[in-house]
């Protein structure tokens, strides 16, 4: 769908970020944004809440760092976490570190409060995050209440970290490491549920924002073999990712499913396992997976990748057009960043923004993963398969309604400098004076 805080939009509105206004028309932006996610949204956290659930987020939130973008204002009953990921260290004069939160008050500062050692790779944030989950299914699990639990945690987004124990546990290095203790905390989790006997009554799915994130690796980031590039692109080692859903007495073990889905499913199929209906005022670009899952129905369906307000391809079963081309500009690349390292394919990696419109770039992604061989325009294939997903990219771009952009515009004064709850622990900083711009990265 697209990338970073706009898939978490994306999950918590079932909406694709054009629709939600989380997107920018000027290229990516970064932690300084103004914007958060629209009042005017429905996130999946208040449609929970009003048929009994209590929600919960761990981890990242990434929807505006403003206090009036608060997840508690957004249908969540409790939060230990960030609104960014764990960047830094910084000053504190030019830029802020990040605030940590308990609920609506923030309880201290990363680097500051909560270690994460760069020489070492050494931190406890992801234990501490296992912890807060842990006690969450504790405090409900042996109870009749429905509880919402929403676990995004971020030890793989560089720089990574990983506890001792993990360190130096894994042959692929310190992201391995934050593998294995991301993997032992999911098992953590898992137990809790079977000891407390709530596994039957709970549906729990794991998946990722994107896909691995070349620019950091190989020593900070992981592998998205055998597909093309990286986070931050929309070739499919940026946006195809793991899925693994887990619900005992429902979903028999070792299955596999071959239905095309994205993360806004998630959205509409918890609303429809909890037995709520999604809005109707609105258009919702997620589907209920639990056909899928629990019957073994595989739908057809279309899945549009956008990178900022531009649709660059579209999947339609095992093909896939794409419309633009870009990895990212020669202005990084000459500065060293590639989002598709050893990977460089002629007239596809493109570092110049490239159309297709005319003649999309078509790949069949089942028997050609890696987006290495684009079929033939004169082919009968390409003449056969071109014209069906044209209709289905006519009809999405006729009904498209885009909403505010939330990320344009950019500002230091609005950082974490003066949270809520600052006061009560000493951490209040000095904003500098506010002077907005409009927030331009070349990615």
């Amino acid at each position: 769908i697209s990338f970073y805080c706009t898939a978490r939009a994306a999950l918590l509105t079932g909406r694709l970020p054009i629709r939600n206004g989380f997107y920018t028309t000027n290229a990516h932006s970064r932690n300084e944004i103004v914007g958060g996610i629209a009042y005017s949204e429905v996130l999946l956290p208040e449609l929970l809440k009003k048929a009994g659930y209590v929600n919960k987020i761990v981890g990242k939130w990434h929807l505006g760092h403003r206090s009036k973008y608060h997840p508690l204002r957004h249908g969540f009953d409790e939060w230990f976490g960030s609104p960014n990921c764990h960047f830094g260290p910084y000053d504190d004069k030019q830029q802020p570190n990040i605030p940590v939160y308990r609920d609506w008050d923030m309880i201290g500062r990363y680097y500051e409060d909560i270690e994460i050692n760069h020489k070492t790779g050494e931190s406890n944030l992801t234990q501490i995050y296992l912890q807060e989950a842990l006690n969450f299914i504790g405090k409900y699990g042996s109870t009749k209440q429905p509880f919402f639990l929403y676990w995004a945690i971020d030890a793989t987004h560089a720089p990574v970290y990983a506890s001792k124990p993990f360190l130096g546990s894994s042959r692929r290095g310190l992201y391995g490491d934050a593998v294995r203790e991301i993997d032992s905390s999911i098992g953590k989790i898992l137990e809790l549920l079977k000891n407390t006997g709530i596994a039957k009554d709970t549906f729990v799915f794991f998946t990722s924002d994107n896909g691995a994130a070349l620019i950091s690796a190989p020593n900070q980031g992981g592998s998205n073999s055998p597909f093309l590039c990286g986070k931050q692109t929309t070739f499919e080692g940026g946006m195809r990712v793991p899925g693994i859903a887990w619900w005992p007495g429902h979903l028999p073990p070792g299955q596999v499913s071959h239905q095309l889905s994205n993360i806004m499913d998630l959205f509409t199929t918890s609303l429809a396992l909890a037995g709520i209906d999604p809005p109707k005022d609105r258009p919702i670009d997620g589907i209920d997976l639990s056909p899928v899952m629990l019957e073994g129905k595989v739908t057809d369906r279309p899945i549009f990748f956008y990178r900022g307000n531009e649709m660059m391809a579209v999947r339609l079963g095992l093909y896939k057009a794409h419309y633009w081309t870009w990895t990212n500009s020669w202005e990084e690349l000459s500065q060293g960043i590639n989002f598709c390292p050893g990977q460089n394919i002629t007239g596809i990696t493109t570092h110049d923004q490239v159309e297709h419109d005319l003649n999309p770039l078509l790949f069949h992604v089942g028997r050609d993963p890696g987006e290495k061989y684009p079929i033939s325009v004169l082919s009968n294939e390409y003449q056969q398969v071109m014209p069906r997903i044209s209709y289905v990219v006519g009809q999405h771009k006729e009904s498209m309604i885009p909403g505010e952009p939330q990320l344009n515009v950019c500002d230091l004064a609005v950082m974490n400098w003066s949270p809520p709850g600052c006061e009560k622990i000493g951490k209040c900083l000095n904003p500098p004076e506010s002077k907005p711009w409009k927030c331009v990265w070349p990615h």
